[in-house]
């Protein structure tokens, strides 16, 4: 089981099913929609994933005629993406993730969108909390 929610917890949802297949998107609409330099996501089937607390919160924005955007109105988590030509399969944004095995990621997509300011350069400082 795979337990997820937005930042303010108006959203919840449970995933029955496992996680198999987790892409790095490193188009511009990911990157926008998300604020950060790349989304990661799992193609998860629908009918498995029930949402348990929504409070009405739930929004849908339209980035293109067959691509919906799924967020919490309130605090404006970006919860999932579904295509319209494709309505059974939703892109869970593994961000949420609360509970649950998430595998290591299965490849990289828009690779040419990559934003130039960013590496996965393993080599550099870690830090367990923020440094300031």
């Amino acid at each position: 089981m795979i337990k997820g929610s937005c930042l303010c917890g108006e959203v919840e949802y449970e995933f029955s099913g496992s996680i198999n297949e987790v892409v790095v998107c490193h188009c511009n609409q990911c990157k926008r929609a998300q604020g950060t330099p790349f989304a990661t996501n799992a193609p998860i089937e629908l009918e498995k994933c029930k949402f348990t607390n929504d409070s009405g919160s739930i929004k849908t924005y339209f980035s293109s005629p067959n691509k919906k955007r799924v967020f919490c109105g309130t605090c404006g988590t970006p919860l999932y993406s579904q295509r319209t030509d494709m309505p059974e399969i939703i892109r869970l944004r593994l961000g949420t993730v609360t509970e649950g095995h998430i595998p290591e990621p299965s490849y990289e997509i828009y690779c040419e969108s990559k934003s130039d300011w960013f590496s996965a350069n393993t080599d550099r400082p870690k830090y367990e909390q923020d440094k300031a």
